[in-house]
């Protein structure tokens, strides 16, 4: 048996880049951490958005990670180095992480979109990820619409051509600094049915208003907040049209895996750090661990390098599949998707179980909101919410993936 190569064993590993564009955006992000740590603790008690970071990370080029070279970018493509990437920053302050998180995922969608869309796609993405690789363009996505009124965003025509999009959308991370919004909204095809589209708009949008309004349980500092369309114009050439709302081919699910993927690091980095805060903490007082916590602590380890293990083999099937763009497109969606979900349901399962065993550990002291461990508690939880499947649907697709497989 041949031994592995160097970049085999960082894949399974997930614990440093495997490519030199990972590597670069590493070490440019290495600097801005020791700050990003040390004010974690007050924007989450002020669930204050950190923008002067997000500044600094511009200035540094971290906002163009993923945007192709040619375009600008540092060019980092690897799903594995993007994972890695906020992972390291989650270990600092998952809220940061998970904001970066929707500027470094939208490249690499809009990439496909540049390389692989329509006609009509590929000018507007090519558009915006010069902008973003310029550093001038800082883009946020908005998939919920807002419960309250039951409104559904909508795009209507606007009788010269372009459109008017109505309604809002809920929970989009990244809004505080955002310079545009793409916004998952509906409208009716030629043929009646509802479509689905993405208009693109710009943060000073007549119509556009973005809400002060999030007070999360966890995730405090990533400006989740509502924003809020009211007749806003969008010019028919920043509308990406895709099809119809109630027929979605498997095919999209590529598209899904590659935009919400990366977030697995960012769980899988709370989880390293709050078993990292509770080793430290036994370490430093004066007598060993007895056998209770001693064993806690191999527990701990052990469902960490479960964790670690599951989501590189997944994002290690998942970049093999995404290369295979010449074959059965629908399959290809069902190869991305499946390992994402798998791997999703075990971190969602072992990550909050790690943090609330170190919480465990390190005692009744863990137990204040001032502790780190406290935060790490109230924001690994996001991840049972994050985007495409919640527990209920990922379930309902995994089995049914398997049923249909077996009776095959």
């Amino acid at each position: 048996m041949s031994p592995r190569t160097a970049t085999q064993q960082a894949m399974g590993r997930l614990h440093e880049p495997i490519t030199a564009e990972g590597r670069v955006l590493h070490d440019l992000l290495s600097p801005h951490l020791p700050g990003i740590r040390e004010a974690a603790a007050d924007h989450d008690r002020r669930g204050a958005f950190p923008a002067d970071v997000f500044e600094g990370l511009r200035k540094d080029g971290v906002l163009g990670a993923t945007v192709p070279k040619e375009l600008g970018g540092l060019g980092v493509t690897s799903l594995h180095d993007v994972t890695f990437a906020l992972l390291t920053l989650a270990r600092a302050d998952a809220s940061t992480a998970l904001a970066l998180h929707m500027q470094l995922s939208r490249a690499l969608t809009l990439t496909y979109d540049w390389r692989h869309g329509s006609a009509a796609a590929r000018p507007l993405a090519e558009r915006l990820l010069r902008a973003m690789g310029a550093g001038e363009a800082v883009i946020s996505t908005g998939v919920k619409d807002i419960v309250r009124g039951g409104v559904v965003t909508t795009l209507t025509p606007d009788g010269r051509g372009g459109w008017v999009l109505s309604g809002g959308k809920t929970l989009v991370s990244l809004a505080p600094v955002a310079t545009h919004f793409m916004i998952f909204a509906r409208y009716a095809g030629e043929d009646g049915r509802a479509r689905l589209a993405t208009p693109v708009v710009a943060r000073d949008e007549p119509g556009l208003t973005v809400l002060d309004n999030w007070d999360g349980l966890g995730m405090r500092a990533s400006g989740s907040v509502d924003v809020v369309f009211d007749r806003c114009r969008v010019p028919a050439e920043d509308v990406f049209l895709r099809g119809h709302l109630d027929d979605q081919p498997p095919a999209a699910l590529a598209g899904q895996t590659v935009s919400s993927i990366n977030m697995l690091g960012i769980y899988t980095g709370i989880a390293q750090a709050a078993r990292d805060i509770a080793v430290t903490t036994l370490a430093r007082r004066p007598a060993p661990p007895a056998g209770g916590p001693a064993t806690l602590v191999a527990e701990i380890d052990a469902r960490l390098y479960a964790v670690r293990s599951t989501v590189a083999a997944a994002l290690a099937d998942i970049e093999a599949a995404g290369q295979d763009v010449g074959g059965d497109m629908d399959e290809r969606g069902h190869r991305m998707m499946a390992p994402f979900q798998w791997a999703k349901l075990m971190v969602n399962h072992l990550a909050p179980a790690i943090v609330a065993d170190c919480l465990t550990l390190v005692g009744g002291a863990s137990y204040s909101a001032a502790h780190p461990l406290a935060r790490l508690h109230r924001d690994v939880r996001a991840g049972a919410f994050m985007h495409p499947y919640t527990y209920g649907d990922a379930v309902d697709y995994l089995s049914r993936r398997a049923l249909e497989s077996r009776g095959a």
